[in-house]
Protein backbone atom coordinates (compact mmCIF):
# COMPACT_ATOMS: atom_id res chain seq x y z
CA UNK A 1 0.00 0.00 0.00
CA UNK A 2 1.62 3.27 -0.97
CA UNK A 3 1.80 6.12 1.67
CA UNK A 4 0.49 9.02 1.40
CA UNK A 5 1.24 12.88 1.39
CA UNK A 6 -1.02 15.96 2.33
CA UNK A 7 0.54 18.90 0.94
CA UNK A 8 -1.25 22.21 2.31
CA UNK A 9 0.07 25.18 0.73
CA UNK A 10 -1.56 28.57 -0.79
CA UNK A 11 1.54 28.94 -3.47
CA UNK A 12 0.72 26.90 -6.65
CA UNK A 13 4.19 26.90 -7.60
CA UNK A 14 5.14 25.33 -3.93
CA UNK A 15 2.18 23.10 -4.66
CA UNK A 16 3.42 21.73 -7.93
CA UNK A 17 7.40 22.01 -6.96
CA UNK A 18 6.08 19.22 -4.26
CA UNK A 19 3.85 17.40 -6.41
CA UNK A 20 6.44 16.76 -9.29
CA UNK A 21 8.90 15.55 -6.47
CA UNK A 22 6.98 13.19 -5.35
CA UNK A 23 5.98 11.92 -8.38
CA UNK A 24 9.52 11.86 -10.27
CA UNK A 25 10.94 10.30 -7.33
CA UNK A 26 8.43 7.99 -5.19
CA UNK A 27 5.42 6.30 -5.36
CA UNK A 28 3.86 8.35 -2.41
CA UNK A 29 0.20 8.80 -3.36
CA UNK A 30 0.00 13.23 -3.16
CA UNK A 31 -3.07 14.99 -2.13
CA UNK A 32 -2.68 19.02 -2.24
CA UNK A 33 -5.31 21.73 0.05
CA UNK A 34 -5.08 25.10 -1.27
CA UNK A 35 -5.88 27.07 2.26
CA UNK A 36 -5.77 25.58 5.97
CA UNK A 37 -9.45 24.92 6.30
CA UNK A 38 -9.23 22.98 3.07
CA UNK A 39 -6.04 20.87 4.48
CA UNK A 40 -8.23 19.48 7.68
CA UNK A 41 -10.91 18.48 5.70
CA UNK A 42 -8.56 16.70 3.05
CA UNK A 43 -6.55 15.53 5.76
CA UNK A 44 -9.95 13.97 7.36
CA UNK A 45 -11.57 12.38 4.11
CA UNK A 46 -7.54 10.70 2.81
CA UNK A 47 -6.06 9.85 5.91
CA UNK A 48 -2.40 10.85 4.92
CA UNK A 49 0.70 8.83 6.59
CA UNK A 50 2.41 12.73 6.90
CA UNK A 51 1.16 16.22 6.30
CA UNK A 52 3.66 19.57 4.60
CA UNK A 53 1.84 22.10 5.87
CA UNK A 54 2.51 26.19 5.13
CA UNK A 55 2.27 28.37 8.03
CA UNK A 56 0.86 31.52 6.17
CA UNK A 57 -2.50 30.93 4.22
CA UNK A 58 -6.03 32.36 3.84
CA UNK A 59 -9.24 30.97 5.52
CA UNK A 60 -7.37 29.15 8.12
CA UNK A 61 -3.78 29.51 9.02
CA UNK A 62 -0.92 26.86 9.33
CA UNK A 63 -0.63 27.28 13.10
CA UNK A 64 -4.71 26.73 13.27
CA UNK A 65 -5.09 24.01 11.07
CA UNK A 66 -2.49 21.76 12.99
CA UNK A 67 -4.03 22.63 16.47
CA UNK A 68 -7.57 21.21 14.60
CA UNK A 69 -5.87 18.22 12.96
CA UNK A 70 -4.26 17.37 16.81
CA UNK A 71 -8.34 17.33 18.22
CA UNK A 72 -9.14 14.58 15.52
CA UNK A 73 -8.71 11.01 16.37
CA UNK A 74 -7.31 9.76 13.64
CA UNK A 75 -4.86 12.48 12.97
CA UNK A 76 -3.46 12.93 16.49
CA UNK A 77 -0.26 10.27 15.44
CA UNK A 78 -0.06 11.59 11.74
CA UNK A 79 3.59 13.37 11.74
CA UNK A 80 2.74 17.07 10.35
CA UNK A 81 5.62 19.28 9.30
CA UNK A 82 6.01 23.41 9.48
CA UNK A 83 6.83 24.91 5.97
CA UNK A 84 7.62 28.19 7.24
CA UNK A 85 9.50 31.25 5.26
CA UNK A 86 10.37 32.26 8.87
CA UNK A 87 12.93 30.29 10.57
CA UNK A 88 13.36 32.26 13.47
CA UNK A 89 13.49 30.59 16.68
CA UNK A 90 10.28 31.80 18.17
CA UNK A 91 8.15 30.99 15.14
CA UNK A 92 9.88 27.50 15.29
CA UNK A 93 8.97 26.90 18.60
CA UNK A 94 5.54 28.50 18.25
CA UNK A 95 4.76 25.21 15.68
CA UNK A 96 6.51 22.98 17.92
CA UNK A 97 3.65 24.08 20.97
CA UNK A 98 0.89 23.53 18.07
CA UNK A 99 1.95 19.68 17.61
CA UNK A 100 4.36 20.12 14.51
CA UNK A 101 6.98 17.70 14.53
CA UNK A 102 9.33 19.18 12.70
CA UNK A 103 9.85 22.49 9.88
CA UNK A 104 11.41 22.94 6.62
CA UNK A 105 12.04 26.47 5.75
CA UNK A 106 11.78 27.71 2.35
CA UNK A 107 12.42 27.82 -0.64
CA UNK A 108 12.72 24.37 0.11
CA UNK A 109 15.14 22.05 -2.31
CA UNK A 110 13.87 18.64 -3.86
CA UNK A 111 16.45 16.89 -1.57
CA UNK A 112 15.54 18.55 1.27
CA UNK A 113 12.04 18.03 0.68
CA UNK A 114 12.65 13.95 0.10
CA UNK A 115 14.91 13.69 2.63
CA UNK A 116 12.21 14.91 5.59
CA UNK A 117 9.83 13.06 3.92
CA UNK A 118 11.62 9.67 3.84
CA UNK A 119 12.70 10.91 7.93
CA UNK A 120 8.97 10.16 8.67
CA UNK A 121 7.84 7.52 6.33
CA UNK A 122 10.93 5.32 5.45
CA UNK A 123 12.66 5.13 2.31
CA UNK A 124 10.42 4.60 -0.39
CA UNK A 125 11.13 1.26 -2.39
CA UNK A 126 10.55 2.84 -5.80
CA UNK A 127 12.59 6.00 -4.86
CA UNK A 128 14.49 7.04 -8.07
CA UNK A 129 17.36 9.37 -6.45
CA UNK A 130 19.31 8.80 -3.12
CA UNK A 131 19.67 12.01 -0.72
CA UNK A 132 22.67 12.59 0.84
CA UNK A 133 21.98 16.32 1.62
CA UNK A 134 21.18 17.43 5.17
CA UNK A 135 18.37 20.66 4.64
CA UNK A 136 17.86 23.39 7.00
CA UNK A 137 15.18 22.04 8.63
CA UNK A 138 14.98 20.32 12.06
CA UNK A 139 12.92 17.18 13.71
CA UNK A 140 12.02 17.34 17.47
CA UNK A 141 12.35 14.16 19.04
Amino acid sequence: MKSKVLLVDDSSTALLMGETVFKEHTSYEVFTARDGEEGVKKALAERPDLILLDVVMPKMDGFAACREMRKQPTLKRVPIVMVTSRGEPTNVEMGYQRGYNAYLTKPINGHELLEMVRMFLGTDDEAKASVSNKGNGGKRS
